[in-house]
């Protein structure tokens, strides 16, 4: 593996009740995290490849240990997302790097299919910054109702010299959508919109 992994982390968070309302079956979220070493920390680097493929071997990692957390087939995964946050020595283009060219299709093959694009975000920050993963339906980015997001953090990362990954995956929306829009069972799936 290209990448130098310090720790991996999982994270999972289950909603049962909702403004008192059961949530049946309840709504599971997991993300899968990983603290490497920024090769680029502290320089400018043109040539970002070596990021990129750190991207793909991370997309796979990271989804099987999402999916697996949730204890479904990754084709029962209904929403995804990705982010990622460089330490103060890196640069945004670090993340976008790992997150961008690579990352979406190993991910998409861990789940069997995943026609929308992967939602994401990334930024710098310090030790125990925040990431929130945008989350969207894997198949169709109009069903309103998987609008959501995952808030994790890791307390030690990113050092300066690291870049913290996370991958999201969920079994379904927010609990209890009101909003309209695209519902799903009405998904086509096959332009990644409806």
């Amino acid at each position: 593996m290209k990448a130098k992994i310090r720790k991996i982390m999982t994270v999972v968070d289950e909603t049962l009740t909702e403004q008192g309302q059961s949530i049946s079956p309840p709504i599971r979220r997991a993300a899968a995290i990983a603290v490497i070493a920024n090769p680029f920390a502290g320089l400018f680097q043109e040539d970002l490849s070596e990021l990129i493929d750190v991207g793909e071997e991370l997309g796979q990692l990271l989804a099987e240990r999402a999916v697996a957390a949730l204890g479904i087939n990754g084709s029962n995964v209904e929403s995804y997302g990705k982010a990622a946050a460089v330490g103060e020595n890196g640069e945004l283009e670090h993340a976008a790097a790992i997150l961008h060219p690579k990352l979406g299709a190993p991910f998409r093959k861990v789940l069997g299919k995943g026609a929308a694009l992967i939602p994401s975000s990334k930024k710098r920050g310090g030790v125990g910054v925040t990431l929130d993963i945008p989350l969207g339906h894997k198949d169709a980015a109009f069903v309103r109702s998987h609008f959501d997001g995952m808030e994790v953090r890791v307390p030690d990362a990113p050092r300066a010299h690291e870049i913290v990954i996370a991958v999201a995956v969920t079994t379904g929306g927010r609990p209890l959508p009101r909003v309209g829009g695209l519902q799903v069972p009405e998904i086509k799936g096959e332009d990644g919109l409806r």
